[in-house]
């Protein structure tokens, strides 16, 4: 049976509200373009009646903090077979969208706006992921629903685990106020969106082959910018989780070193491999000097074990860097939009961090 919503004005006794004909059906889609959170998810919206490569116009398209893709339909009038056909065909183009193609479709709804920056100032401040469209969903909007419709989301849904529900508004006026519910047709449907799949340009952002991302913590005087600066180095370690993807730096690249909570402050050019602490070398005035006999400000791990009685990795690694520019921790630069990550090195994709960051400190981008 078709779902329904109930609402009570509730005084020395429940009054039960009737539904009325929804004069904001006409508005319901301007509503939603303010206010993503009336889906009840966080959506930074990518565009408004979004024209399909075969001429077909999607009435709102809108990418969560994870990088899925939102497609939202108003039913309208449409029948059941219409609405629910039409987003699917949606769906099938969608899914084979790029990373680049999520980027144009927002720059052209939105020719003022810098995506990255608008990604991080609708999220409170998280970087745009690397991977866009890794997933997607559909989303019905409908002020009523009939038989047909529910059925056919239904089996879809649970049967087949297509990515589509249906959100369903009532609206109530009581005593001149005016009020709109909400409910999902299906509740918690696929909370891990679908993967997009099909034969599709990468969801990720491109790689110059050049740039990685190196975090340098400071937590518990394990290590020191200044040392860093002065000596030409990166490092990380104290568990297998940190020191893996740093091991992974290969000789020259670039790498902008960002410390976690400061910023940005320096960017070099590795140039040689990782190795333990204990074993490191490091060329100072043009002589290799060994890690250990440099003067240091911090420990670098070098007071502890080297692993655990399980075998695990527990050694800070070191990286040599040839320094192109650094500065002060206390002059890290940083804005909104630029890419920060948990892991100790990774590629850099992002273009807005690349490029603000070589400007910032007078550097070449390319």
């Amino acid at each position: 049976m078709p779902l329904e919503i109930g609402l009570w004005r509730v005084t020395d006794r429940a009054t039960q509200l009737a539904p009325s004909k929804m004069p904001y059906e006409s508005r319901l889609e301007q509503l939603i373009l303010d206010d993503p959170a009336i889906l009840e998810t966080e959506l930074l919206i990518l565009g408004h009646q979004v024209l399909t490569s075969y001429g077909k116009f999607i009435d709102i398209l809108g990418i969560d903090v994870e990088g899925s893709v939102h497609i939202i339909e108003l039913k309208r009038d449409r029948t059941p077979r219409e609405v629910v056909a039409q987003a699917l065909d949606y769906a099938s183009w969608v899914q084979l969208l790029s990373n680049d193609d999520v980027r144009e479709i927002f720059q052209k709804h939105h020719p003022e706006d810098d995506f990255d920056v608008a990604f991080s100032d609708r999220f409170g401040g998280t970087p745009t992921p690397d991977d866009l469209n890794e997933a997607h969903s559909i989303t019905i909007v409908a002020s009523d629903l009939d038989d047909s419709t529910e059925r056919i989301v239904q089996y879809l849904s649970g049967s087949y685990s297509v990515p589509i529900n249906v959100m369903l508004f009532r609206y109530f006026a009581d005593q001149g106020n005016s009020y709109l519910a909400r409910t999902w047709l299906i509740e918690d449907a696929h909370p891990d969106l679908q993967s997009a799949g099909g034969k599709r340009a990468s969801s990720k952002a491109p790689w110059n082959g050049r740039d990685w991302y190196v975090a340098f913590g400071l937590e518990n005087n394990t290590r020191n910018w200044l040392d860093a600066r002065t000596y030409g180095f990166v490092s990380a370690g104290g568990g297998e989780w940190y020191s893996r993807s740093l091991r992974k730096l290969p000789v020259g690249a670039r790498v902008f070193v960002c410390i976690p909570g400061s910023g940005y402050v320096g960017v070099g050019t590795v140039a040689g491999p990782a190795s333990p602490a204990r074993v490191a070398t490091l060329g100072v005035n043009g002589v290799q000097t060994r890690f250990v006999d440099l003067d240091l400000h911090a420990d670098y791990g070098l007071d502890s074990g080297e692993s655990q009685s399980d075998g695990s990795d527990l050694n800070e690694y070191v990286v040599p860097v040839i320094w192109d520019k650094t500065v002060n921790v206390a002059d890290a630069f940083w804005k909104k939009g630029l890419f920060a990550n948990q892991n100790s090195a990774c590629k850099l994709r992002h273009e807005l961090t690349i490029s603000e960051v070589a400007r910032a400190f007078q550097l070449e981008t390319a």
